[in-house]
């Protein structure tokens, strides 16, 4: 399976990931959250594999500006998995997926493993 990178290309975090994973030779795809949006199963596909509060983002700004009413409903996978698709900001950035393994955030120690050696 290749490999694929989810994000939001202005973000910092981002920018390195891609360009550390293009300096190491890996091949992999690059999808804009903001200009392809999220589908239903991509998402619930990253809640069986990783918790849910691995993958919302409740440090950054989009969190923070949410209404109490709105962050205190947030309880669970499917609720996350709703909050998720509603506003796709508030996923922690970048997800890289594939051959069936999931990294959130970015680590060239976690992308080497996840990548194998380059």
């Amino acid at each position: 399976m290749k490999k694929t990178l989810y994000g939001i290309p202005n973000c910092d975090t981002v920018k390195k990931a891609r360009t550390w994973l293009a300096e190491n030779g890996h091949d992999f795809t690059f999808h804009d959250f903001k200009k392809q949006g999220l589908d239903r199963e991509t998402a619930a596909r990253w809640l069986d594999g990783l918790d849910w509060e691995t993958l919302v983002n409740r440090k950054g700004t989009t969190w923070r500006n949410l209404p109490d009413e709105r962050k205190a409903a947030v309880v669970d996978k499917a609720s996350a998995l709703e909050l998720m698709l509603e506003n796709t900001s508030v996923i922690k950035r970048p997800v890289l997926e594939g051959d069936g393994a999931l990294a959130v955030g970015f680590s060239p120690d976690a992308y080497t493993r996840l990548m194998g050696a380059a």
